[in-house]
């Protein structure tokens, strides 16, 4: 007997609600898993997806509204936007690190039992937080404005030197060699007086404008304060009276976040919760595309017994599939229709590109093309060196899906000769790499960007089930994940939901108004 026919009891069914919802990528893997999902999402084009979808929404900021407004959700899920967290030397990123770190102990010490604050004292530590982020943001947008206006003037100088080296007479190369070198425009001396004083007034707009970068960076990013939300909503529900603290928390972003997740999981386990940090490469969930995700899981520890020595954590979601390393054999794939159903403990070979727009091609014959094979191009460079653009075959999976995924160029395989009519992938091909149902309903402005930036719904499926479903046995999971694998293919968008807006809470379940 196939497992996928064997019947097992429903596991229980949560509401949960969906920070920076994005179109739906975990959305949709809750759906299929039978959970009911509600949505918070800013982007018009985003929320447009949501709407053809049925998935349910809230546009506008999520700082706009809060855990006391949706009081009957059971579980906070989201992937907050992140500035880069760039922690090799001494620069942006590493100082947004350090600040966001700096905030989260703050909001820490507000809630350790030993500090025995009150809520009015630990919600005042968030007023002046917020306070101090919204000043920043302020003075920010002025240097930002004056930035602009340096980088004008800039512009206008640079021009005007070019006018002047071609009036003197120099060639169209010769002039292209001084603009590279305004680069470093102390290494520059002109014999003609009138570049000379360009040249000082460029110079001292460059230094102006390097004094802008750094207040900006010593000013931080907005984004700041997005990324501090989930864990005040976490707080909020487990500290205000009256309320009832999430029954579980899961959290997604790049990699370079697993710094700010590790230090919410002290937080969260202050707050009576069993956490676990993961970084999860998504082909080895199945996801026939190589990308590493942060992931943060947390699950309300209702045993009342102390936390020892390793008690606090959950278990790592298990891989299925193996990873994907550059140069693997294709002889290695498994066969079509196969990967799925084997044992989890079994890790069997990735899912090629190739492998995943075929199943989705049964599907819908229209949306899916079908292509010899083929060699996809990447719009990013690779190495550091911009013109050496990356390069994937068809049957590998594929490189990281970004907002600029329309811009990748499919050629025949091993070539630059371009796929007559199919030289791009479409939308809803996109939307299968990223693991998207193949009739996901795309709509909306930049669907590129939509896609790039989502939740990969396969790998969302792990975490959900692991996390939500923790009583299941092995066997149990496993046709638990095959059951969901094979829903979310074959998944059909219902009727459009009409999207709320912030203070129409009437008649929604999670508000109870």
């Amino acid at each position: 007997m196939n497992h996928i026919d064997k019947v097992y009891s429903p596991p229980a069914v949560f509401r949960i609600l969906d920070l920076f919802a994005g179109p739906g990528g975990l959305d949709v893997a809750a759906d299929v898993l039978g959970h009911r999902v509600t949505g918070i999402e800013w982007d018009a084009g985003a929320c447009a997806t949501r709407r053809a979808a049925g998935m349910d929404s809230f546009k506008g900021d999520v700082r706009e509204f809060r855990a006391s407004f949706f009081p009957y959700a059971q579980v906070l899920t989201g992937g907050p936007p992140c500035q880069t967290f760039t922690v090799a030397g001494h620069g942006a990123g590493r100082r947004a690190l350090d600040q966001v770190l700096q905030y989260i102990e703050r909001l820490h010490a507000a809630v350790r039992p030993e500090n025995r604050q009150d809520w009015n004292q630990t919600f005042r530590t968030w007023r002046k937080i917020s306070e101090e982020l919204r000043q920043k943001e302020l003075e920010a947008k002025e240097v930002k404005t004056e930035k602009r206006k340096v980088e004008e003037l800039r512009a206008k100088r640079r021009k005007a030197m070019r006018n002047r080296l071609e009036e003197l007479g120099n060639s169209s190369d010769e002039v292209k060699k001084v603009m590279k070198k305004l680069k470093d425009p102390q290494s520059l001396e002109f014999p003609d007086e009138e570049l000379n004083g360009l040249l000082k007034e460029f110079s001292d707009l460059n230094h102006q404008l390097n004094k802008l970068k750094d207040k900006l960076e010593e000013l931080g990013d907005e984004r700041t304060g997005l990324v501090l939300q989930p864990l005040w909503w976490v707080i909020e529900r487990s500290r205000r009276p009256g309320s009832e603290p999430y029954e579980a928390v899961i959290l997604e972003q790049v990699q370079a976040v697993m710094p700010v997740w590790e230090k919410y999981a002290e937080v969260l386990v202050s707050l009576g919760y069993r956490t676990r940090t993961q970084l999860m490469h998504t082909e080895a969930f199945g996801v026939p595309q190589t990308r590493r995700r942060a992931v943060l899981m947390a699950r309300l520890d209702r045993t009342g017994l102390p936390n020892g020595p390793g008690l606090d954590r959950l278990p790592k979601v298990p891989e299925t599939h193996e990873h994907y390393y550059r140069g693997a054999s294709p002889a290695r794939l498994p066969k079509a229709g196969h990967a799925d159903t084997l044992p989890l403990e079994t890790a069997v070979p990735w899912i090629s590109m190739e492998q995943a727009l075929e199943r989705a091609r049964k599907i819908s014959p229209s949306k899916v093309h079908k292509r010899p094979a083929f060699t996809v191009i990447s719009n990013y460079g690779t190495g550091g060196v911009p013109e050496a653009r990356g390069r994937r075959d068809h049957d590998a999976p594929s490189a990281t899906i970004t907002g600029k995924v329309s811009r990748n160029r499919v050629v025949h395989k091993g070539t630059d000769k371009d796929l007559d009519r199919f030289e791009r992938f479409n939308h809803a091909e996109a939307g299968v790499l990223q693991t998207f149902p193949v009739e996901y309903p795309w709509s909306g402005n930049d669907v590129s960007q939509q896609i790039g930036n989502a939740v990969p719904p396969r790998l969302a499926l792990h975490v959900l089930r692991q996390v939500l479903e923790p009583e299941l046995s092995d066997d149990e999971a496993r046709v638990r994940l095959e059951q969901a694998v094979a829903d979310l293919e074959a998944w059909q968008p219902g009727k459009p939901v009409e999207v709320r807006k912030h203070g129409d809470w009437k008649g929604h379940p999670l508000t109870g108004r």
